[in-house]
């Protein structure tokens, strides 16, 4: 019974997706057949580096959803201080629910079973307009971010911005 609470709340997500759409992001099932592996694709938001740009990254939910986070992984190569080197994002909304046991994130920032897509694809749209430098999952970025935002840093995000319009359509 808790498997298919589980199943039918992630598949909620669809119709609410369909029936009301975020902008800046589009989700769906990598496969039909598996409702836990998502693929999402992110449109860079305005007036920020990313703009333009088309990052594909898969959101994968754990047997236990509602009760723990998705993972989160951008396939797209993306510079930013909060995504590490292999794609993997890191943000409050997805770390583990409770205390945070280096007291940095109070228990509300974290996980909680009401998130949905939409707002974890909010948090990362909102993420990638505003880094968090202080909690890198990348130490080189988060290092150029805060030390020359307009100089290496802007050069490697256009890199990528250029890479994932190329890369959009394949």
């Amino acid at each position: 019974l808790c498997d298919q609470l589980m199943w039918l709340r992630i598949r909620s997500f669809f119709p609410e997706l369909n029936k009301n759409p975020v902008e800046g992001f589009s989700a769906g099932l990598i496969d039909d057949d598996d409702i836990y592996k998502w693929e999402v694709v992110i449109i860079g938001p305005q007036d920020t580096l990313f703009e333009g740009g088309f990052f594909k990254a898969y959101l994968t939910f754990p047997y236990d959803y509602p009760l723990r986070p998705p993972k989160m992984k951008f396939i797209t190569e993306i510079w930013h201080p909060n995504v590490a080197k292999n794609g993997d994002v890191c943000i409050s909304i997805l770390h583990e629910p409770g205390e945070d046991k280096f007291g940095y994130e109070k228990p509300e920032e974290r996980w909680l079973p009401i998130h949905t897509v939409e707002t974890i694809m909010i948090s990362v749209i909102s993420m990638l307009a505003d880094p968090n430098s202080d909690s890198p999952a990348n130490v080189d970025a988060a290092k150029e971010w805060r030390e020359d935002p307009n100089g290496e840093f802007k050069r490697k995000v256009a890199r990528c911005v250029r890479k994932s319009q190329e890369m959009a359509f394949d």
